[in-house]
């Protein structure tokens, strides 16, 4: 798949909640090949610190603008560094890399938890722009985790939310209200982002109903081309490489998560 390095200016960063922000690039070659579900490795500095470039998902596409769109949680100095860029930087970016979702669901379902919410995203608008209108399962330890509810709006036909800690929609994980979900509405297509957990138990349940069920994996990357082989995880018969490989997979193909 063509990949490119791209001196991409940043044309704005707003904050999302807390820990979470949005920063908008142009990035013209890299939008104009981008599909939902693949990544881009970001150098944040200059510096020799730190060393390696973050992988982040991409998260919405204007091809016509040639811009991209990344969301991130501010977790540890790459991050911190990322957060203070400011419009008119210039960030390189390698991308896109990874293979993206299949898009033949006539009747998906995405649920996601966490920044694995902003893959799930893009696919939601190419959905939406292929004349499919997605339901949307997502889940968050407070209301506040949940402000993609209002990303996902105009975009989704049904929208289930659940809270940890019961502060927004139905208490609990995910799993709360996906069984209900699976029994009353009849999905072809299951696509899940976010926390191995979440992931392993809403794979498990899709699967057990027959449905097909995409799962995009989150995984450390020292180099993003699949030589370093830090992201590898167990396949069927193989060992697989999340940055070359995926990161989406179907479910029944991760046999170590």
């Amino acid at each position: 798949m063509t990949k490119f390095i791209e001196e991409a200016r940043v044309v704005g960063q707003r904050i999302l909640n807390a820990t979470t922000k949005q920063i908008d690039l142009i990035a013209p070659r890299i939008a104009a090949e981008a599909v939902p579900g693949q990544f881009v490795n970001v150098q944040v500095s200059n510096r020799t610190a730190p060393l390696l470039r973050r992988p982040l998902g991409i998260a919405c596409v204007d091809k016509k603008y040639g811009a991209i769109s990344l969301i991130y949680r501010i977790v540890g100095d790459a991050t911190k560094i990322l957060a203070d860029v400011c419009s008119g930087d210039v960030l390189s970016i390698v991308g896109p890399l990874g293979h993206g979702f299949d898009l033949n669901a006539k009747h998906p379902l995405l649920v996601g938890g966490g920044t694995g919410l902003a893959p799930l995203w893009y696919l939601a608008q190419s959905m939406v722009d292929g004349g499919i209108r997605p339901d949307v399962l997502m889940g968050g330890r407070t209301a506040d985790d949940l402000f993609w509810k209002d990303m996902y709006l105009d975009l989704v036909e049904r929208m289930g939310l659940t809270t940890d800690d019961g502060s927004l929609g139905t208490p609990g994980t995910v799993m709360a209200e996906l069984p209900l979900m699976l029994r009353r509405l009849h999905y072809d297509c299951v696509y899940v982002c976010g926390p191995v957990p979440m992931m392993k138990a809403v794979s498990a349940a899709v699967l057990e109903k027959g449905i097909k069920c995409q799962v995009s994996l989150e995984k450390y990357m020292g180099c993003g081309l699949g030589a370093c082989l830090s992201c590898s995880c167990q396949g069927v018969g193989r060992r697989l490489k999340v940055c070359q490989d995926g990161p989406v997979f179907w479910a029944e193909e991760v046999v170590e998560w």
